[in-house]
């Protein structure tokens, strides 16, 4: 089985629909259903990957994106926002933040698992050097 993923989303639907895309491709899957949730699961699980909304009720993924970038131990850990947001200040904050990719909602699973691919190389090849 391939790497862990961590799915951030305050909607459990989308949590399952995302899960059950990369689930099929492989990958281990684990869920936060907001941002100090997923907080908590980066330093129990060092996922190979988060995965997150922007829109969420208190840590939103913007601040998430930023907590995790902040600690020395998790600044390797790619992550890509998956939101309704078509927003391109919002885009271009998060890219700031550290968030290595940007996919719109609803996501189609070809896309979802492309940009996970492209992505996957990089967390290993950082993790290894870390």
């Amino acid at each position: 089985m391939k790497a862990t993923i961590l799915v951030v989303d305050d909607s459990a639907s989308l949590r399952s629909v995302v899960r059950l895309m990369l689930e099929r491709a492989g990958y281990r899957v684990a869920e936060a259903i907001d941002g100090r949730d997923a907080l908590r699961k980066v330093a129990d699980l060092r996922p190979a990957l988060v995965l997150c909304d922007v829109n969420m009720p208190g840590l939103d993924g913007l601040g998430l994106v930023r907590q995790i970038k902040s600690q020395p131990a998790y600044r390797a850990i790619p992550v890509l926002m998956l939101t309704t947001s078509t927003d391109k200040a919002q885009k271009a904050e998060a890219a700031v933040a550290g968030a290595q990719a940007w996919i719109t909602k609803p996501v189609q699973p070809e896309v979802l698992l492309g940009a996970v691919a492209r992505l996957m190389p990089q967390a290993t090849t950082e993790q290894e050097n870390a």
